[in-house]
């Protein structure tokens, strides 16, 4: 695994972060292929180039295959290649017309998740010549399809949807975080963190599937909220340096609704908010031991899999990409 994307630590030593190495203690397995999905996902973006800037292109391919590697350290070369190419679409997007560039042009992000949405219906192509994103995900849908069950497919789509609706929520809310409850922002941020996406590509990927009985089981229920909570959450912590050191409100993320509900300062935000993550962390762990231990088949599968997916996260949170 390459550390090369990693610069010095945020936050400052002043701002408390969590606590996760009893949950997640590292170090973390990682696929061998991990350099060759980086070189794919640059090859991918050869024939759709999503992202302009050759340094912004370099950095997220790096983020993109090292992380994927950790996130499905077991899955076959094939397997990842595809992993990597969704996951890289969907930041690509959201970095594209998503966050700030979505609230200068609201109207643009929705042109541009609309023809998105059309594909996502089943739709062979948009009513309009598609761009660059478009086609993008027409081939992503198609390899997709063809290594899926048609239940895997829809629950992929139907997460990409939500995704795509989370970039919209948070653009319409950046300029604004003062009209976001705790409570909306919590049930939204899985959705843009896309964590639930990946979750879903888990028995894709990995060659499994649970039973509905199973996905609906209380222990699976509470594994996976956990760990949505867990990705978003330290994404949140991670970031606030950047994002505060841009002009304009303060950022929209959970040290900055902390701050408000408990009219508090930033230093204690920090120590509730990572009070919260070792909460969760906890759970998460506490689940991926029930269901490894006693679940056997896929439900085993899928808690190591969710496992691997919440160390990708803390993973992901010390790559130059969320740095001030």
């Amino acid at each position: 695994m390459s550390d090369s994307g990693r610069t010095g630590p945020w936050p400052p030593a002043t701002l408390p972060m969590p606590d996760l190495l009893g949950s997640f203690p590292g170090p973390f397995p990682a696929s061998p292929h991990a350099d060759d999905i980086e070189r794919q996902t640059a090859a991918w973006l050869d024939d759709f180039p999503l992202i302009g800037s050759p340094g912004a292109r370099k950095a997220l391919c790096n983020i993109t295959g090292q992380g994927m590697a950790l996130t499905f350290p077991t899955a076959g070369r094939d397997a990842l290649f595809l992993s990597a190419d969704l996951l890289l679409w969907l930041a690509a997007f959201d970095d594209t017309y998503g966050e700030a560039e979505g609230a200068r042009d609201p109207a643009r992000l929705t042109r541009r998740i609309s023809e998105c949405v059309h594909l996502l219906a089943g739709h062979d192509g948009p009513p309009r010549a598609p761009g660059v994103f478009g086609a993008a995900l027409h081939d992503l849908l198609t390899r997709f399809a063809e290594r899926s069950t048609p239940t895997q497919y829809l629950r992929l789509t139907a997460h990409l949807r939500d995704n795509l609706f989370g970039i919209l929520w948070e653009a319409h809310h950046l300029g604004r975080p003062d009209h976001v409850t705790l409570d909306d922002y919590r049930a939204m941020r899985p959705h843009t963190v896309f964590v639930r996406t990946v979750m879903a590509i888990a028995g894709i990927t990995l060659g499994y599937e649970l039973t509905e009985r199973q996905r609906s089981s209380a222990a699976v229920r509470e594994l996976e909220a956990a760990v949505a909570d867990l990705a978003g959450w330290i994404n949140d912590l991670a970031s606030y340096g950047k994002e505060a050191a841009a002009d304009g409100p303060a950022p929209l993320g959970l040290p900055t609704l902390l701050m408000r509900q408990h009219a508090c300062g930033l230093e204690e935000a920090f120590r509730l908010a990572s009070r919260m993550c070792e909460e969760r962390a906890a759970v998460a762990g506490l689940r991926i031991t029930e269901l490894t231990t006693t679940g056997g088949g896929p439900l085993s599968a899928h808690a190591q899999a969710v496992g691997s997916l919440a160390s990708s996260y803390v993973w992901h949170i010390e790559h130059s990409r969320y740095q001030a």
